[in-house]
């Protein structure tokens, strides 16, 4: 068995089709599906169901493909880890978040700790992040709301307080504190279904008696102040997003606790490398650090 027929494998069982596959993998068709057809004649039994041009993984193929993927990320971690012994000040990080709005700041702490070190940020809704998280291609998560797992370290950092925020000429601009009830009238922008603080809050909502009429939803959190600013509808905000120079009036929610957890998230079995290990500790410090300045606890 060669470690290229996983690899094909892997691609095609998690695209189920082989056309997808082949564009994704940057080979021929025909070469891939003989690739597949050698692995599992090797395996003496038929990893998916063929009907027509469409593939179907059957059991014998979702039981390799548990181990198939094992496999090559013990192989990864072991080539990262090489790589952190080899050359500690280099190398990168592989980052997914649903909470956005502090990573800026956490990002910038963390340039000046290591100045060399790439990085990639994924903003994901919380399933994606978590097939990330379980596939063990990200070093770590910033999540809200907190995930757990069998193969998954979740560590709260933060207490986040949701906020009301409503532009400065909103009739209810003036006041400190709102009830949810008085609400249900309103329009609302926010993010897609899928995204912690969204879920959150439309339970909530849904708790007492209304469902929120969102008049945008997007993908893009840190776009949701400029809607506010330009009056096109009102949002449930993290305290953490707040930002003095914006023309928001922001209001506690009266009779509910309407808070978020932010987690820092990992898997278990996953090299975590110098740099990783910065990256964790730049974290939890910054948190601590917000929180004696009011906004949250940890």
């Amino acid at each position: 068995m060669e470690l290229l027929q996983l690899q094909y494998f892997i691609t095609v069982a998690r695209l189920e089709h082989m056309t997808e596959a082949a564009q994704s993998l940057h080979v021929t068709q025909s070469s891939l599906s003989k690739t597949i057809q050698r692995l599992e004649e090797d395996l003496g039994v038929p990893l998916f169901d063929r009907i027509g041009r469409k593939l179907r993984l059957n059991e014998f193929g979702t039981r390799f493909l548990q181990r198939a993927e094992r496999a090559l990320f013990e192989l990864e971690q072991g080539k990262q880890e090489l790589s952190d012994l080899s050359s500690p000040e280099h190398g990168a990080l592989e980052l997914a978040v649903t909470a956005a709005s502090t990573l800026p700041n956490i990002l910038r702490a963390f340039r000046k700790k290591r100045p060399h070190l790439q990085f990639h940020v994924q903003m994901l809704s919380t399933q994606e992040m978590v097939t990330l998280l379980h596939r063990g291609e990200v070093d770590f998560c910033l999540s809200s709301p907190p995930v757990q797992g069998d193969d998954i370290e979740c560590q709260i950092v933060c207490m986040d307080p949701i906020l009301l925020a409503v532009p400065l000429g909103h009739r209810l601009a003036g006041r400190t504190r709102v009830s949810l009830s008085e609400l249900r009238n309103e329009s609302f922008v926010g993010v897609k279904k899928g995204y912690g603080t969204r879920d959150l809050v439309d339970s909530i909502c849904n708790s007492v008696g209304f469902e929120p009429k969102y008049v945008y939803e997007g993908n893009e959190p840190a776009r949701l102040s400029a809607l506010v600013e330009a009056e096109i509808g009102i949002a449930f905000l993290p305290s953490s997003a707040r930002n003095s120079r914006e023309q928001i009036a922001y209001l506690h929610i009266e009779d509910h606790e309407l808070v978020r957890e932010i987690a820092l998230l990992w898997h278990k079995s996953r090299y975590i490398s110098r740099a990783a290990q910065e990256f964790r500790e730049v974290v939890v410090a910054y948190f601590q650090a917000i929180s004696i300045d009011g906004f949250a606890f940890t």
